[in-house]
């Protein structure tokens, strides 16, 4: 923020970058305030909701006439986010989530034991044992890469890369960034009753529990409805308003240019001609106009703000903002169930069932199974390279808004390819039908 020394008595400008879920807290706690703050949000498309944005369904194929697209669900810690819903009169959905990770002979699941999880029981009591040594010693092995942790305690790599990895993978959503991620999270995931996935960590299945979670409201509604509330409050909302670049900061403020823009139908503008692509040349006419604020919020993704920040972004702006690395993944919203049977599994299948771990009698899961499995989260492992990933919903079988019972062919998936550069010559991309898919976004 670049501040500016005026009389306490008067209003500072602001001015909010981003109208996401950080961009609409923001310009909501400072609109609690409006003897102090002058608020005006702004976003380069033209809806509130970033990331998180509801698409329409065909109703009569489906069963329901939208869908969340982005962000579905999240866990019950999530108490401000909660509080926001509540405050706007929605509320989120409880469901206790059903996993199904791998294929065939890799498959596992939360839900019922598999004869991956009874080829692996000596590695899976010896993995438990390791999360009490590493919650021991927390700060000794806090931030060593998970795939570092899995071969100082000898783990086979079948294990790690079919068991360990879609753990992580499920809640963070690190794709396959995960064997990278700090092995404090995968124990905390284990260990910790308030926010642990897994927890309590089971010494035979390894994850044995139901997490409860929950799945959020229409985001097009919600956000929309937040939108009104903001400018109740005084709040100056302009969609399809981009900033190109901060022109000036300094102790009086601070100067941006911003072009307006033309909404689409879908209300996704494309990137304009101010962002760097490699193909598209959106809007290269549209005229910038200079407006001064007394601050700036930036809550855009770290690319974006080391961007418009040029030239005024100082050192260490630039080096915390370049550090974060990003990948062209794609997600792929369809409805090809043979797609689905093709690569993941999605019913129960006594074959892949066995009857007792490790001496120890699994009936009352495996009939629980028989009767209600249906999986809501699924992660592929590559058999070109099994630490490789590829994540997908059934977003019918997780958002509460579908019918109870909707045939399987009828069913909306969302399929996640992981970093196009680096991996996309394992993605399976072209093998969904081309008149099944419902949208594509990067």
């Amino acid at each position: 923020m670049a501040t500016n020394r005026r009389s306490k008595s008067e209003r500072k400008r602001v001015l909010v970058v981003g109208a996401g879920a950080a961009g609409m807290s923001c310009a909501h706690h400072l609109a609690n305030h409006p003897d102090k703050f002058d608020v005006t949000l702004i976003d380069a498309v033209d809806y509130c909701g970033g990331q998180a944005f509801s698409i329409p369904l065909d109703k009569e194929r489906h069963g329901t006439s939208w869908l969340n697209q982005g962000v579905q669900g999240g866990s019950c810690i999530f108490h401000h986010t909660m509080t926001m819903f509540a405050r706007q009169g929605y509320h989120a959905d409880p469901v206790k989530l059903q996993v199904s990770f791998g294929k065939d002979d890799v498959f596992w699941s939360n839900v019922f034991p598999t004869q991956l999880l009874a080829r692996h029981q000596m590695e899976i009591k010896r993995f438990k044992r390791m999360l009490t040594i590493v919650r021991w010693f927390e700060l000794f092995f806090a931030l060593i890469p998970i795939k570092i942790l899995m071969k100082m305690f000898f783990f086979s790599d079948e294990f790690t890369n079919t068991v360990v990895l879609p753990m992580v993978a499920l809640f963070l959503g690190t794709g396959n960034a995960t064997p990278e991620v700090p092995s404090i999270i995968l124990e905390r995931l284990c260990t910790s009753p308030t926010y642990g996935m897994w927890y309590p960590a089971d010494k035979l299945s390894v994850a044995s529990n139901l997490p409860p979670m929950v799945v959020f409201p229409k985001f097009s509604d919600f956000y929309e409805s937040w939108r009104e509330d903001l400018e109740s409050k005084g709040v100056n909302v302009r969609l399809s308003t981009e900033l190109t670049k901060v022109a000036k900061r300094d102790k009086d403020g601070v100067i941006v240019k911003l072009i307006k823009r033309t909404p689409t139908s879908d209300a996704h503008n494309p990137n304009s001609a101010w962002v760097p692509q490699e193909d598209g040349n959106v809007e290269p006419n549209a005229q910038e106009v200079e407006e001064h604020y007394d601050e700036l919020v930036l809550c855009v993704l770290a690319d974006t703000a080391k961007r418009i920040l040029q030239p005024t972004a100082s050192f260490r702006e630039k080096r915390v903002l370049g550090s974060a690395k990003f990948s062209d993944d794609i997600t792929v919203t369809h409805w090809d169930s043979d797609y689905m049977k093709k690569h993941y599994e999605n019913f129960y299948n006594p074959e892949q069932v066995v009857a007792t771990l490790s001496g120890v009698d699994q009936t009352t899961r495996v009939q629980m199974a028989q009767k209600s499995f249906k999986p809501m989260y699924y992660i592929k492992m590559y058999d070109q390279d099994r630490s490789k990933l590829e994540m997908c919903f059934d977003c019918t079988n997780y958002q509460s808004q579908f019918p109870p019972e909707v045939s399987f062919d009828k069913h909306v998936f969302q399929t996640i390819y992981l970093n196009k550069h680096r991996d996309g010559h394992l993605w399976p991309i072209d093998e969904i039908e081309e008149s099944k898919i419902i949208r594509k976004d990067w």
